[in-house]
């Protein structure tokens, strides 16, 4: 595919929420929720007008809440002590089969209002993307919308057993299950026997708090003693997720975000993925993942199309903002993925992470455009922004169970100002945005925009430029970044300042760039794509190309070197 997928990270439960005041620890009643209802042709448009091409939404399948749901037929009542939050955690996956309660507003009709929205999605020209948690079930895990002859996880478990092959889960064998954390009392406690391992791999039926306490991890075969995988004959959990995979893209999804993925064997990927484009060849797989030294695996063996760059680009580039790092450690970042680019998504902000103008990241959002610039132009690869992010979202509340951590809650029902001022109840004209919001997304807009309006950003060729700069009276490495991208005729020299001051750079292009790129030398009128100037630009290999940065900016000059059909 030619365009360059730019993903819209949107959590229904938060996006659409207008209540104004919420209380920490607030109940559904107390705090609102967002519905899919309510994310209308109106609001699609004005997500894609970012330049978006795709909306992940965040949370859609049916997860442990301390909501009771149980008068519209979702039974059992999950036990509040092992629910994180009021509203629970979206990976702690109650019904792979259903879709989340919360959401609708006529809940008996849920599945409905979700298909409609993936219409309505698709009609606006977005793809659809959601979660697939592959790791872990909720502790109490039932499926009453699952088709016939399905059975639940867990159903035909041994629980003698530690690990067979044969089971979906694992079991602390003749151990009561006893966290550190209050599981009640009387006929309200929450009581497990055996104790089965939570999701983070606690083989051990004394979970910390910091655990993923809510969660109980899956079965697939490899018998975490020893390390030896069981895989033949195929393991019942495989079959089980292969149906629940092939059950969502039947309706019409475009993309899966999968959670967790190197926590779950590589040969089940190897397996899985295959077997769901047999049947949805379109459908794509995103990976979740923190190991350089896994990523080739899990693409070329695994089949993944995506995978998430945290651990390498995100990580330096918050080195850069906040820990002192050379801007020349980007040259690194891409040495390390060399040959795999496209298949990196990039991004700045998601629900795990701090808001980038957060006090815990960079403590202003109009900080982000050199980071958004290289994250967003480095590759042909993905870029994904996190709802809020465009509005310079900060995070200073305390919601409850999440803290006050720079992060957007996940586990609380809440509303986010910056978010319901744009949502403006339904009409999102911006008329309540304060003027630095509307300045910044429109500096998003431009930006994700130009990821696709030019092909030398969506289709071309890199090509780093720091080599022969470092020694460069006019541009500190330390703080300047500065490449190329070039496809069919068009160049564009992009250069971003992580510095507090301006810089004038005068940046030396080698002979081997213009040859490899096939640019003529000579003076080109040129055109800075963020700002509109033009000027009369030399390129050539003895005579440097000169471009000034704001403090904390970035420029994209285009040079057409030749006729472009």
């Amino acid at each position: 595919m030619d365009r360059k997928p730019i993903i819209y990270q949107m959590f229904p439960r938060l996006f659409t929420n207008t209540t104004e005041k919420c209380v920490p620890n607030g109940t559904i009643a107390q705090n609102g929720v967002g519905k899919m209802n309510e994310i209308t042709d109106k609001v699609l448009a004005g997500i894609k007008e970012l330049g978006v091409t795709a909306v992940w939404y965040t949370g859609i399948i049916e997860h442990a809440t301390k909501t009771d749901y149980t008068d519209k037929g979702i039974v059992p009542a999950d036990n509040p002590h092992v629910v994180k939050g009021e509203a629970g955690s979206p990976y702690a996956i109650k019904d792979y089969y259903d879709v989340d309660p919360d959401l609708a507003v006529d809940v008996d009709n849920r599945m409905g209002e979700f298909e409609e929205l993936v219409a309505r999605t698709h009609d606006a020209g977005l793809e659809v993307i959601i979660d697939f948690v592959p790791n872990h079930t909720a502790r109490c895990y039932h499926s009453d919308a699952a088709p016939a002859g399905i059975e639940d996880f867990g159903a035909h478990d041994d629980a003698d057993m530690f690990f067979s092959p044969n089971n979906n889960y694992y079991y602390i064998t003749r151990q009561l299950f006893a966290p550190s954390i209050d599981l009640g009392s009387g006929k309200k406690a929450y009581v497990e026997f055996p104790a089965k391992a939570t999701g983070d791999d606690c083989f051990s039926a004394f979970p910390g708090v910091n655990n993923w306490y809510e969660t109980v991890k899956l079965n697939y075969g490899r018998d975490p003693y020893n390390g030896t995988g069981h895989y033949n004959p195929i393991p019942d959990t495989w079959f089980k997720m292969l149906h629940i995979l092939r059950f969502w893209a039947s309706k019409g999804i475009d993309a899966f975000r999968c959670d967790m993925v190197f926590m779950v064997p590589l040969e089940f990927w190897q397996w899985a993925i295959p077997n769901v484009k047999d049947k949805y060849p379109h459908v794509k797989f995103i990976a979740e993942i923190y190991d350089v030294a896994m990523y080739r695996d899990f693409i070329f063996t695994g089949g993944f199309d995506y995978l998430y760059d945290k651990v390498n680009l995100y990580d330096t580039l918050r080195g850069i903002q906040c820990s002192n790092f050379s801007a020349a450690t980007i040259t690194n970042c891409w040495q390390s993925i060399e040959g795999i680019q496209p298949h990196m998504l990039n991004f700045l902000e998601n629900h795990d992470e701090q808001r980038f103008g957060s006090k815990f990241y960079a403590g202003d959002p109009a900080k982000v455009v050199p980071s958004l610039v290289v994250s967003s132009m480095i590759s042909t690869g993905p870029m994904m922004i996190y709802a809020g992010q465009e509005l310079g979202e900060q995070a200073t509340d305390a919601e409850g169970f999440s803290g006050y951590d720079g992060r957007t809650t996940i586990f609380d029902y809440w509303s986010v100002g910056t978010l319901r001022r744009w949502y403006n109840n339904g009409n999102p004209d911006g008329s309540l945005l304060t003027p630095r919001e509307r300045w910044l997304r429109a500096k998003y807009s431009t930006i994700l925009k130009l990821c696709n309006s030019e092909k030398a950003i969506s289709q071309g060729r890199f090509y780093d430029l720091m080599y022969v700069n470092y020694h460069n009276p006019t541009l500190n490495p330390h703080r300047q970044y500065v490449f190329m991208r070039s496809h069919d005729g068009v160049t564009l020299l992009i250069a971003v300042n992580f510095s507090s001051d301006s810089c004038d750079l005068a940046v030396n292009i080698p002979l081997h760039a213009l040859e490899m790129l096939n640019i003529p030398e000579g003076e080109i009128l040129s055109r800075e794509l963020l700002s509109g100037e033009t000027d009369l630009k030399t390129l050539s290999s003895s005579e440097p190309f000169t471009a000034m940065i704001p403090p904390y900016d970035a420029v994209v000059w285009k040079i057409v070197h030749r006729n472009v059909k």
